[in-house]
């Protein structure tokens, strides 16, 4: 069965990534706090260090120079960042009875098989693991929809993710627009290209946000996005990786009530109208006393409000015939009013 994404409203995905500052308590409270905020899931991130790199701290693996993770080893980061695996089905258990859809990113084959023990209904590709095609292909053989982000892919890397999904047989694709960097300028966004990506592969779209605010997942929204996913921490003082570019559960609610009332807006095509709104337009009406037998001119016949008497399609139709009773000024005309 499809998960709640495949609804007719956007799923909204609360990322926990590495908020939880290893402490399970904390995780447990996040979650309860992105319920709370009115999210429909969390993904959390299922890997060990020797999933994305080795442990090193020379050449590639030197510590960083710049950015957001300054000093850091990626060995050293990840270690710090990665959620413990006992953790996770537990924290489904907590997710689930607070009706939050439960899923995650696996980042080796190893991560997926544990995964699988969980029985998730979702598998996210983050943007860095899209060329990572045999991962990709081996999460899609679970036959579970796929979820890709696609911040440092190009047209060539996504076709290709998507072709290693449907080797496996898994057409069931929603590519996010992601702008990998930490935190992301709202100026680099680039919505249009989510559109294009819908239109060029065929797939659900939507949106993977680290800006700052809820400017660019309503954007999104508007535009067609069916997924929105942001990072979500209880405080960006309680720090950690993740901190300065996640959402506090006050501005994710706030964001939740934007995209809601954005859904709200754009509703469904509709083009009938009511009685309320057919007696607001106009209509042919007499504007002054008409006798019997006498010519019904633009003097004395006029297009008013309110909508209840003869359409004005027919007011140049009607000049020039003969009143047949008499008319008071004031009547809403009608066809059995003139001969």
């Amino acid at each position: 069965m499809s998960p709640i994404f495949l609804k007719d409203k956007t799923f909204i995905i609360a990322e926990l990534s590495a908020n939880h500052n290893n402490d399970f308590n904390l995780a447990v409270k996040t979650i309860e706090a992105m319920a709370a905020a009115g999210a429909d899931a969390v993904k959390v991130q299922t890997y060990k260090p020797e999933s994305l790199t080795i442990n090193s701290n020379t050449g590639h693996f030197a510590p960083r120079t710049e950015g957001l993770w300054k000093g850091y080893t990626p060995w050293d980061l990840y270690t710090e960042a990665a959620m413990p695996y006992e953790w996770q089905p537990k924290l489904k258990i907590i997710a689930e009875s607070l009706g939050l859809v439960f899923f995650s990113s696996p980042f080796d084959k190893n991560g997926v098989d544990f995964l699988e023990t969980m029985n998730v209904p979702i598998y996210k590709i983050a943007s860095m693991e899209i060329t990572d095609t045999p991962l990709i292909e081996y999460a899609a053989s679970k036959n579970k929809p796929m979820i890709i982000s696609t911040g440092v892919a190009n047209i060539d890397d996504i076709q290709l993710a998507i072709d290693a999904c449907t080797k496996s047989g898994n057409n069931d694709i929603t590519l996010l627009k992601c702008t990998s960097e930490y935190p992301a300028k709202i100026k680099d966004a680039n919505l249009r290209t989510m559109i294009d990506l819908k239109s060029r592969f065929g797939t659900k779209v939507g949106v993977s946000d680290h800006s700052m605010g809820s400017l660019i997942p309503t954007v999104a929204v508007a535009l067609g996005a069916e997924v929105v996913e942001k990072h979500f921490i209880l405080d960006r003082k309680l720090g950690g990786p993740d901190a300065a570019f996640s959402m506090e559960p006050t501005e994710f609610t706030e964001m939740v009530k934007a995209i809601r009332d954005t859904e709200a807006a754009l509703g469904t095509v509709k083009y009938d109208i009511t009685d309320k709104d057919k007696f607001r337009r106009r209509s042919l009406f007499v504007v002054e006393d008409i006798k019997a037998g006498e010519i019904l001119t633009q003097k004395n016949i006029r297009s008013i409000r309110p909508g209840i008497g003869l359409h004005p399609k027919y007011y140049n139709s009607i000049l020039g015939k003969k009143a047949n009773k008499n008319l008071s000024k004031g009547k809403a005309l009608e066809e059995e009013d003139f001969d």
